[in-house]
């Protein structure tokens, strides 16, 4: 077993990817040598690698040959054409789309709650939607605590969950109201529907497409990833879920306003405070009367997930209320990606050749 790894960040140029390459450098793998692969559009771009340069190259399936470790976010159409000939060449995956999230045979994993399903991985493993990966982390250690019966969530997502050139779009839809200008969106709520709409000055309850049975496909994935990270079976009727998922003019850090119901009445605000207090990877920001609460602004370039406002439903015993936030970009996305990989490293779970 090699003590070092060649890891290959599929997608580098992009938001997540720029994010997966500085949290690889600051995280506990060993990197021996690291591959950064694109579009055609983006070879030849130079970055950096802990002080070093990387070009960038086109990723083509012998690029995965004698690589360790995948990281990829570059879409889910790039992750189905591209992991599969990664892990025939030896590699394991993790990946940051949603190509794999819903499939058996792929573990949806935060560490946090369900680092053991890592040990029935086949070469890939799948980071959740951003979106549902915080409210794991807020949620779990009261499930272990008092148990879960229902959890209702809306979501408040930044620009920056949509990538890139969306959140480019926010900034250019913004000036463009502030100089009295008509503002042109080519991108919100989703590039896969007829319609668009400006998200400057604006709120949209559209993220991706909207289903027959009137979802929005974003709101799908909270419910379904929700029952396959907690209980192993995303269709699972033991804990109910439902959600509203709204995109707002923010450009980094999803908001949450969750409303559970618990299994045991007995359990009180500062018990689940306290939990919160000494979760992995949560912080509890709570003092109504200095009005301490997270917010997305304080969030950016954490790793970790803040939440607050937590309170009693004062007219259904067992029910509660509480904000969380934390920065899609990174917790949300490239950190929980390279978090599952330091697991795997950590548990001997990386086949290198």
């Amino acid at each position: 077993m090699s003590d070092e790894y060649t890891v290959a960040i599929l997608g580098a140029t992009g938001a997540v990817g720029t994010r997966l390459i500085q949290q690889l450098e600051q995280s506990t793998i060993p990197v021996s040598k690291v591959k950064l692969l694109a579009s055609s559009r983006s070879a030849g771009k130079v970055l950096q690698f802990k002080g070093q340069d990387v070009t960038v190259e086109e990723a083509k399936p012998e690029s995965f040959d004698d690589v360790d470790l995948v990281l990829a976010s570059a879409g889910g159409a790039v992750s189905k054409k591209f992991l599969p000939e990664a892990v025939k060449r030896g590699a394991v995956c993790v990946d940051n789309t949603s190509a794999f999230r819903m499939d058996e045979d792929v573990p949806l994993v935060v560490p946090e709650v369900n680092e053991a399903a890592l040990y029935n991985h086949h070469g890939i493993i799948a980071n959740p939607n951003c979106s549902t990966i915080q409210m794991m982390v807020a949620l779990e250690p009261i499930r272990k605590a008092f148990g879960l019966k229902q959890i209702i969530v809306s979501t408040y997502q930044a620009a920056s969950g949509a990538g890139q050139s969306a959140l480019n779009e926010l900034y250019s839809e913004a000036q463009d109201y502030l100089d009295g200008k008509d503002m042109k969106a080519d991108i919100f709520p989703t590039k896969g529907d007829k319609e668009h709409y400006p998200l400057a000055f604006n709120l949209l309850p559209q993220i991706d497409v909207l289903e027959d049975n009137l979802y929005s496909h974003e709101e799908w994935k909270m419910i379904h990833e929700t029952k396959k990270i907690m209980l192993g079976d995303m269709n699972s009727p033991e804990i109910k879920v439902t959600a509203t998922c709204v995109r707002v003019p923010v450009p980094i850090s999803h908001g949450e306003s969750i409303y559970i119901e618990v299994e045991d009445k007995s359990a009180t605000t500062e018990q689940i405070q306290q939990l919160i207090k000494d979760a992995p990877g949560a912080v509890l920001q709570d003092d109504p009367k200095h009005q301490v609460y997270p917010q997305p602004i304080n969030a950016v370039g954490s790793r970790d997930t803040f939440v607050g406002r937590i309170r009693p439903d004062l007219e259904n015993d067992g029910a509660f209320n509480m904000w969380v936030v934390s920065d899609n970009l990174l917790k949300g996305a490239a950190w929980n990606t390279v978090q599952i990989a330091e697991r795997l490293v950590a548990d001997d779970l990386v086949r290198v050749k």
